[in-house]
């Protein structure tokens, strides 16, 4: 857990570039005109015209969820496994899907909905932290904050859930079911192919999230309508609006955090303060 919080502070601050420009692109519905097309043309745009630090816009609030989220992700994650695990202590890839799953919904729902919904907002009406949490307080109420929250435990737990069956699943085999140690490089490995994969995966629901949490979320009636207009007037592509620069920021980013997670639970668990399970 505490890996986990730790890198996921240090994630979010060096890839959050590909998030902001990732954030803009899924904003933009079919027809719109954004002044670029892709990630680098939206670094490069985005620097040009208002400088650098603006590529950190919407930073600071996913910074405040980031220790809370990890820690539920991770704690929950293994809580629900254990409950899981059958006599020998074993678990198959579809109970570690429903471990994620849970883990991801939980976070969810406490922690990234209103978060992510603030850093949406910020970055989609270019104001900072605090003129952004006022403006949606002032004009939607409290309850703008966690608008898109069903797209955004949809999005949470299907990630999760993908993330975790895929990176439980490769460490069994890496380490042949635990014979052997998993590397600091099997870790990184290992978790940069679970955010490739989960990316891929539920990326239509990201989408989804993202409009539902934007500005313009009015114009939807709910979650399954907003996937309805998207197919219907975008088409199937639309649903993979931005996935290249969240590609870039998921997969060196999960890395990371199963790397250190990893790492400092073995060292945890080297000194008697951590019992681990396989």
């Amino acid at each position: 857990m505490s890996a986990g919080c730790i890198a996921g502070g240090i994630e979010a601050t060096a890839v959050w570039p590909m998030e902001f420009i990732k954030t803009q692109l899924q904003l933009n519905a079919k027809g719109a005109k954004l002044p670029y097309s892709g990630m680098i043309g939206g670094l490069t745009y985005t620097v040009r015209t208002t400088g650098f630090l603006s590529l950190y816009r919407g930073l600071a609030p996913t910074l405040c969820g980031s220790i809370p989220k990890a820690g539920i992700r991770f704690g929950l994650n293994s809580v629900i496994k254990d409950a899981l695990r059958d006599s020998e202590g074993k678990l198959s890839i579809g109970k570690n899907f429903v471990a994620g799953l849970g883990a991801g919904v939980a976070e969810a729902l406490l922690v990234v909905a209103p978060v992510e919904t603030v850093k949406t907002k910020c970055i989609e009406l270019n104001q900072p932290f605090v003129s952004g949490m006022k403006h949606i307080i002032k004009t939607e109420g409290f309850g703008g904050i966690y608008q898109g929250a069903f797209a955004t435990a949809l999005k949470q737990g299907s990630n999760q859930g993908l993330r975790f069956m895929w990176f439980n699943e490769y460490k069994r085999i890496v380490t042949n079911d635990g014979e052997k140690p998993m590397t600091p490089l099997l870790g990184l490995f290992g978790g940069m192919s679970a955010g490739c994969f989960s990316t891929m995966g539920n990326n239509p629901f990201d989408v989804v999230k993202t409009r539902m949490q934007g500005t313009q979320a009015s114009k939807y009636a709910s979650t399954i309508d907003c996937f309805k207009q998207i197919l219907t007037k975008e088409g199937v592509g639309a649903f993979y609006a931005g996935v290249v620069p969240r590609l870039g920021r998921v997969v060196p980013g999960q890395g990371i955090i199963f790397m250190s997670f990893e790492t400092i639970q073995d060292r945890l668990e080297a000194t008697g303060m951590y019992a681990k399970y396989d």
